[in-house]
């Protein structure tokens, strides 16, 4: 098992966010995860830098750790082509340490510019052609293609690494797990479910296998429902909520259903690390050899302590 740190840049600046993958790598994380959104999913959570401007200012700033968008959207806001450059020059600033996490995206961060939400199942069409014409491009050749959802015109990437990043597709259900399988090069799920694992590597699925874990360390559990509360009450929805809603505002309405009983029951809270401890030894029973820590809220420096202090020494 990897054991990796979650960059939010829904929740901090981009200063901080090369500050804290600075401190992970310190303290022998070997990889983290970095949001890729337009719009917060709160207000009250307040940021969302452009991604691949900070993943430049992290290539700078570390020598060792490995870093992937969890996950990048190629479907609507930006084009796959644009994507493909993006990725190569980081893979390039970053020789072997980046992973390109791609899924089918929300509707909060891909209406931006007027353009329809599509139905799940089209999504999913547009990102298997999306990857086709993000592998196409990195081929180096002059590449033309006129698909069903997407179009290049005598495009060819001229700076591209040594080694190609690995396509790591996010999965939430069969379907998708399928997709991973059949045009990825590992798989991301955010919630652990070994059934998406299953059937990943049961069509034949090689590559990372990668979950998160989200929790809050704080003095107390008390505490800490309070900050899961103002910064993340998503802990509480349940279904594609999170894919189909558009705006911020709206988070903040459906939040207010969530309550601190829901909040208690989801994620470990406080600063006891068993219940951490046995969230990590499930998603490495559920078959995930890749898992990041999400420490909810601005107390990223008291995570890092919880972490060295009473974390890792138990994980080896």
């Amino acid at each position: 098992m990897e054991y990796g740190y979650a960059l939010s840049s829904e929740e901090h600046r981009p200063r901080d966010l090369v500050a804290n993958a600075v401190k992970a790598e310190q303290l022998d994380f070997s990889f983290a995860s970095i949001s890729d959104h337009f719009h917060p999913w709160l207000d009250s959570q307040g940021q969302s830098a452009f991604v691949w401007a900070v993943l430049g200012g992290i290539a700078n700033a570390t020598e060792r750790l490995r870093v992937g968008t969890g996950v990048t959207c190629p479907l609507i806001r930006v084009h796959p082509a644009i994507l493909a450059q993006a990725a190569a020059t980081v893979a390039d600033m970053m020789p072997g340490r980046f992973m390109f996490g791609v899924g089918t995206g929300e509707n909060l961060n891909e209406h931006v510019l007027g353009d329809k939400w599509p139905a799940t199942e089209d999504r999913r069409e547009m990102l298997i052609e999306a990857i086709a014409v993000i592998r196409q491009l990195w081929t180096g050749d002059l590449t033309s293609h006129h698909g069903d959802f997407y179009d290049v015109e005598n495009a060819r990437i001229y700076t591209l690494p040594d080694v190609l990043p690995p396509i790591c597709v996010a999965a939430s259900g069969p379907e998708a797990a399928e997709l991973a399988a059949e045009h990825g090069d590992g798989i991301w799920n955010n919630e652990g479910d070994p059934a998406v694992l299953e059937k990943f590597v049961a069509a034949g699925g090689t590559g990372p296998r990668i979950t998160q874990l989200t929790l809050c360390y704080a003095d107390s559990v008390d505490a800490a429902v309070t900050t899961v509360a103002r910064k993340w009450p998503l802990v509480g929805f349940k279904g594609p909520l999170n894919q189909e809603l558009p705006l911020p505002s709206h988070f903040e309405l459906a939040s207010a259903m969530v309550t601190e009983d829901v909040i208690r029951g989801a994620l470990p809270l406080g600063p006891d690390p068993e219940p951490v401890l046995r969230r990590l030894s499930e998603c490495a029973d559920a078959g995930y050899d890749h898992v990041y820590l999400h420490q909810i809220g601005s107390d990223q420096v008291g995570f890092f302590d919880f972490w060295e202090r009473e974390l890792r020494p138990q994980l080896g």
